[in-house]
């Protein structure tokens, strides 16, 4: 069995607790050892004898817990060293998504990758989903006619108690070192990374159009256009402000009609009908990829055009406030959160006609 560590035991990291029980149960992989500065506390009794390191580079010291996979589930600002770090020390990695915060810093993880040999997965669930291979399939089959652009929505609701639950949430800087933690880059990540999986073409330019209503230096209400090298487009609206949470959703705009991929729950909308999928486990797809000489599902370089679009986030001006007259605020204490007006038809218009909330001349944008 595979010796793994987890690198950030809390918050998503936790969840690889589970995952691991189960490829323990497959005889695939077994947790040997956890670094997180904070103590165990109640993840104790998921240790099943794995020991507890203050931070990687004390993990990777202890001979007798020396990993061979190491999944880093840390805040984005920290994944290019840990990840740099683990490969050079002999690890593959499963790195989780946005990968870094910048390009310059995914060039360095790519590099390492390179250097050493080693793997490196970013942890995109949707590259394991079989919907996505069926989308290309119905779009080869010309089900939806010749494709003219793709989409991608997400209307969500995130609370004060998400942006409370760490220093670093809703940032885009902090301690000199970029965090672009906003809603493009983190929460709705998955819708950008799927829809350019599916394009299957590279990013050749994008535009960006972000606000907040938030008190938080980072966007939460955002569109954007992406230009991709066949020329066409991807357009994207995100919000975390809307009335209630909603499906995200990949569209592929056709000639005879959209396709619309629902990632979250693995199912294909087209033609009036709706087809389900299942997906693979990212962490058992790396931790079987290199005995098998099977490539991984979603490694460090196939996640370049996502990274161009958190690049051009990071460089863009700061994310315009969007004036009191069109947010209005539910909830109380840690369940308070803003609605912006119309924002999920809005979101919709930007994912559909491929073009910005300034562009179509949303009320806030003025």
């Amino acid at each position: 069995m595979k010796r793994v560590a987890i690198v950030g035991a809390r918050g998503h990291g936790a969840s690889y607790f589970d995952r691991l029980d189960r490829l323990a149960s497959a005889g695939l992989a077994r947790l040997v050892a956890v670094a997180d500065p904070r103590p165990p506390g109640p993840l104790a009794t998921r240790l099943n004898g794995a020991t507890w390191h203050d931070s990687l580079a004390e993990l990777l010291a202890d001979p007798g817990a020396r990993p061979e996979v190491v999944v880093v589930a840390t805040p984005t600002h920290t994944h290019s060293e840990l990840a740099v770090a683990a490969m050079r020390a002999g690890c593959d990695v499963l790195l989780e998504k946005p990968p870094t915060p910048s390009l310059a810093e995914f060039e360095q993880v790519r590099a390492a990758a390179a250097e050493t040999g080693r793997l490196c997965q970013i942890g995109f669930q949707t590259y394991g989903s079989a919907a996505v291979e069926a989308v290309r399939r119905i779009v080869a089959d010309g089900e939806i006619g010749t494709v003219t652009g793709f989409g991608a929505v997400g209307t969500w609701v995130r609370t004060a108690g998400y942006w409370a639950r760490s220093a670093w949430a809703g940032r885009r800087r902090m301690d000199g070192r970029d965090v672009v933690d906003g809603v493009v880059t983190n929460p709705l990540a998955h819708a950008v990374a799927t829809a350019l999986l599916v394009a299957g073409a590279g990013v050749a330019e994008v535009e960006t159009d972000l606000y907040r209503a938030n008190d938080i230096e980072a966007d939460d209400t955002s569109s954007g256009v992406v230009t991709l090298e066949d020329g066409r487009r991807l357009g994207f609206g995100f919000t975390l402000c809307a009335p209630s949470r909603s499906p995200a959703l990949v569209l592929v705009h056709g000639s005879k009609g959209t396709l619309r991929l629902a990632y979250e729950s693995d199912t294909v909308e087209v033609a009036g009908r709706t087809l389900p999928f299942g997906r693979v486990d990212l962490l058992e797809d790396l931790v079987t990829a290199r005995e098998t000489g099977r490539r991984p599902r979603c490694p460090v370089e196939d996640t370049a055009g996502f990274t161009h679009v958190v690049e051009a986030v990071r460089a863009a001006k700061d994310p315009t406030p969007i004036a009191g007259e069109h947010v209005s605020w539910e909830g109380d204490g840690d369940d308070r959160h803003p609605v912006v007006t119309d924002v999920e038809t809005w979101c919709l218009r930007a994912a559909t006609e491929g073009a910005t909330f300034a562009t179509l001349g949303a009320p806030w944008t003025r």
